[in-house]
Order: structure tokens, then sequence, then C-alpha cells
């Protein structure tokens, strides 16, 4: 099995390496996690997945649902409506992604805790603030 670590030991295929850098820029992705995540409870038209991202821009939520359908994550449905809707949700793929972005957000939830304590411990040692 190729993982990361054999990508930064070059012991894996250059092309695996690649789609595995591509995909983990893609799900690192600020909009690309909220999108999957929000399409995870169920199918949404572009105005109702922008309603419940709120921050989003029109551009970037269709430039970003335009690159998941390219990946495989994301269905695009023309609805036969006047005027026409266009529907979004999850592919079986995309479904399968929620897994272990549902145990990150878990991880993360159970470790704020420590997060908050290393960031507080970090900034009174070296007197600044952490970015972000």
């Amino acid at each position: 099995m190729v993982d990361s670590r054999s990508c930064a030991r070059d012991e894996a295929e250059p092309e695996v390496c690649t789609a595995i850098s591509d995909m983990l820029a893609r799900i690192g992705d600020k909009w690309s996690l909220l999108i999957v995540s929000t399409l995870g409870h169920s199918p949404l038209r572009f105005n109702e997945l922008r309603r419940q991202i709120s921050d989003i821009s029109q551009k970037m939520l269709s430039s970003t649902l335009k690159v998941l359908e390219r990946d495989g994550l994301v269905s695009r449905t023309v609805l036969p409506t006047v005027p026409p809707q266009v529907e979004y949700a999850l592919t079986d793929l995309g479904r399968e992604l929620l897994e272990p972005v549902n145990a990150l957000a878990a991880w993360t939830a159970e470790n704020t805790p420590r997060i908050m304590a290393a960031r507080s411990e970090y900034e009174a040692r070296t007197g600044s603030l952490a970015a972000g």
C-alpha cells in the first residue's frame, strides 16, 4: 500500500504521489471540506448550499463545486424545472470521504482542550500570538 510516508522516501510511483498530494490539497482546502460535510446531510441546490455556508462567495462556491465534481466527489444534476435548477449531491466516493472527515472532526473536538493549552503555552513561552 502506498501512503504519504512512502512518497516522502521516494519509494512510490510518482503518479501515485502526485495524486496523493493533489487530493490532500483538495480536502485540506477550507471550502471543499465544508461543502462535502454540508452535502453529507442531503443533496442541495446551489443557493441552499450557499446559504448554509454563509461566508463563501458565489464564485468560490461555483469553482470549488466544479473541482469536486471533476474529482468525482460531487454530482451535479440539472432539474427539469422552469427556470432550470441545479442540485448537488455527494457521489459514493464523496460519501466514503465523509468517514475520514468525520473522524478528523471527532479527533479535533476531543483534542481541542489540549490544542488550546498548547497554543497558550507557546504564546506564553514566545511572547507572541500565533496566527490563526
